[in-house]
């Protein structure tokens, strides 16, 4: 390695050529670094007591470090940016430079003859700075009229070639200047030699906080650098540039990481930090010595997708709709599940109906656990897994069954799901759009797009309710507006928001644009109703809350098929229920222990029972509820602080403070098997917290 000090214009003009090697990042500076750079040139060209500026390092490849010949390209490890966006602003300048103008040593044809071209080279020896890619064809026809302009053009250096040429018409009377500025532009040479020196190391030391490249950036570095200059322009071309191309220009780092995080998860069923997805990445490269081709050939397919996913690049219209709809709701923890699914659809391991059910079900699954406000703490280590171990014989089924059985990725049964859909808040739902515009637009073929409507209250929000609506509600109507105002039945959709107001509801349902007129099918019911009161909501709710189970389905399997998947309980007996709990072996209290600990298992299959002395527990690491059985009922402790417990029925009390049997500190007694539904949503509590933490 050599470095030393020099001014950068210089550099540039003694280097026969800058060539940016095909694992490099494209042209990335935006308009803030441009600005940036464009304000110190015309602060030190204007300061005569600055007499240089430091703009950093430029690294490149040399085979002779002590004897850089001019007649060879360097090859730049560090540094386009700089050298990019220097290049673009004498541009600018050569083109509103006259021909007889000189300034410190810059003038129109120097500009072009030392700094943007060799002039008495041809084909692509002919140009001073090779970019890659589009980058290089945007650069070359710029600067020469003669090449015909890409048809993908680089963003960043038609907008930062803008920025320039703008300032420049701006400071017409400053470019002496402007030119001192250029001049006192210093940067440190540093000079690189193979094999004494490796490009690599020296590479990743340089951005090891991972600020000055994206992990996409450090990912493509680490996989090109070291091969031969044939080699790396061949696997970029075939493999690398494609991924580039669709993922495009400007979302690009963005999505780029976000798929590489979500690939390793898959490839290795861990989720990487998410600035420590490189690390992982070379964990995952080393340990399993893969082979450069075939993991770029691996990574092409997967990366087409997550395109297809998270891009709205997929060609096939039902698919398309169905990750629509994913993205929307926002589902990114389920895209290692699916890059795998994808995989299996693509290499006819399942068929397309199939695929497209998998994401409903997804849908279904995620947004109905969002409605019964079940925690999502533990779905990103679900679906990395959910794939992990299943007969692809039966793919769907497996699927339904894993999430039917198991408590992390627990599917809201019917009952609860229609149950929360009707009755809590769903206006200050953050996706209520979602779910209007899906209700509006089931079994319909003609799409109404619903974001040109507003959601309207029908009991309107006005805590003044006027005398019409008082009558209409009934003598309990501050209760009734209280509870149904925000929920289903009482929201709809209307392009007359501002027309309806607080009116009287048949004022609504009968003015011009009113729910009689409305085109939308969420108002077809409003159309005969005479009186907007209680019964009216509930039965606008009840309805709509039918046709939400057949948009959000739950998988239907027979008992039979569940058990054939599910593994057996690791039952742990210590000492037997016969032996030991008399109580249990006949009457009722057997009848209530047997119905509950049905329910129990029912909940995780990795849940085991151990039978005790005087209790029998339940657990995955910890023990979350334990059952002691007594003469007339059972007791049940819940490994569960009380103000935790979601316990509307009041049914727990708080026994921290006194002796107990059961691990936890909240008890709770069955007495009846009709309250089992009930207790159960109580111990479901108590497994879930164990889950979250």
């Amino acid at each position: 390695m050599k470095a030393k000090e020099t001014e950068l214009l210089e550099f540039m003009r003694t280097a026969q050529q800058f060539i940016i090697p095909v694992y490099q990042r494209m042209y990335s500076w935006d308009i803030k670094q441009c600005e940036q750079l464009w304000n110190d040139i015309l602060r030190i060209g204007s300061n005569a007591n600055i007499k240089a500026h430091f703009v950093g390092s430029i690294v490149y490849i040399h085979d002779d470090i002590y004897s850089i010949s001019a007649t060879k390209p360097l090859s730049i490890i560090d540094g386009q940016q700089r050298i990019t966006t220097i290049t673009l602003l004498l541009i600018a300048l050569h083109e509103i430079l006259h021909d007889e103008d000189e300034f410190i040593g810059i003038s129109k044809i120097k500009i072009q003859n030392q700094y943007l071209l060799n002039p008495y080279e041809k084909a692509d020896t002919k140009y001073k700075l090779i970019l890659s890619q589009n980058d290089k064809d945007t650069l070359i026809a710029i600067i020469d009229t003669n090449k015909p302009t890409p048809s993908e053009e680089s963003l960043k250096i038609k907008e930062n070639l803008r920025f320039f040429r703008e300032q420049l018409q701006k400071h017409k009377n400053e470019i002496e200047q402007i030119c001192i500025g250029l001049n006192k532009l210093v940067i440190v040479d540093i000079a690189l030699k193979r094999p004494d020196d490796n490009p690599q190391l020296i590479f990743e030391s340089m951005n090891s906080t991972g600020k000055a490249l994206s992990q996409a950036d450090l990912i493509r570095n680490y996989i090109l650098m070291g091969l031969e200059s044939q080699e790396q322009t061949r696997l970029y071309e075939k493999y690398w540039r494609e991924i580039e191309k669709e993922f495009g220009q400007e979302p690009y780092e963005k999505y780029f990481n976000n798929f590489m995080r979500d690939y390793l998860t898959l490839k290795t069923r861990n989720i990487p930090n998410e600035n420590k997805v490189y690390e992982a990445f070379k964990k995952y490269i080393q340990e399993n010595k893969i082979d450069t081709e075939s993991f770029l050939q691996d990574l092409k397919a997967y990366s087409e997708y997550f395109c297809n996913i998270a891009l709205d690049k997929e060609k096939d219209s039902k698919l398309q709709i169905a990750f629509r709809d994913l993205r929307e709701l926002k589902v990114d923890v389920a895209y290692p599940f699916l890059l795998e699914v994808y995989d299996d659809y693509k290499n006819n391991i399942i068929p397309k109906d199939d695929f497209e059910k998998i994401v409903r079900l997804v849908e279904s699954f995620v947004f109905r656990r969002a409605v019964c406000k079940l925690p999502t703490n533990s779905l990103n280590k679900i679906f990395p897994i959910l794939t992990k171990d299943i007969n692809k014989q039966h793919y769907l089924q497996n699927i339904e069954a894993k999430m039917l059985q198991k408590l992390k990725s627990r599917f809201p049964n019917d009952t609860e799901f229609e149950s929360a859909f009707m009755t809590r808040d769903l206006y200050n739902f953050n996706k209520r759009m979602f779910y209007l515009r899906k209700l509006e637009n089931h079994k319909r073929k003609e799409f109404v797009d619903t974001s040109a409507y507003t959601i309207e209250h029908i009991m309107p929000q006005n805590e003044n309710l006027s005398p019409q609506w008082q009558q209409d509600l009934g003598e309990n109507y501050q209760e009734i507006q209280e509870k149904y105002l925000h929920t289903l039945g009482n929201l709809t959709l209307t392009g007359y928001n501002s027309e309806y107001k607080d009116k009287p509801f048949t004022e609504k349902r009968d003015m011009q644009g009113g729910f009689k007129e409305s085109p939308l099918r969420l108002n077809e019911g409003l159309r005969q109703i005479e009186i907007w009161n209680e019964e009216a909501i509930k039965q606008r709710a009840n309805k709509l809350a039918k046709e939400a189970l057949d948009i959000w389905r739950c998988p239907t399997l027979s008992k039979e098929i569940l058990e054939s998947y599910k593994p057996k309980n690791k039952l742990q007996e210590i000492y037997t229920t016969k032996d030991n709990h008399p109580y249990l072996t006949q009457g009722k209290v057997k009848e209530l222990f047997e119905a509950l600990e049905k329910e129990i298992l029912l909940l995780d299959s990795n849940i085991t029972r151990e039978v005790l002395k005087l209790k029998i527990a339940y657990k995955l690491d910890t023990n979350f509820v334990d059952i002691i059985p007594k003469k007339s009922n059972l007791k049940l402790t819940l490994n569960i602080d009380l103000d935790e417990l979601d316990d509307p029925k009041a049914k727990a009390r708080d026994i921290s403070n006194i002796g107990k049997l059961g691990t936890g500190n909240t008890e709770v007694k069955l007495e009846d098997i009709n309250e089992i539904p009930y207790i159960i949503t109580l111990v479901r509590q108590s497994l879930e917290k164990q889950l979250g933490e």
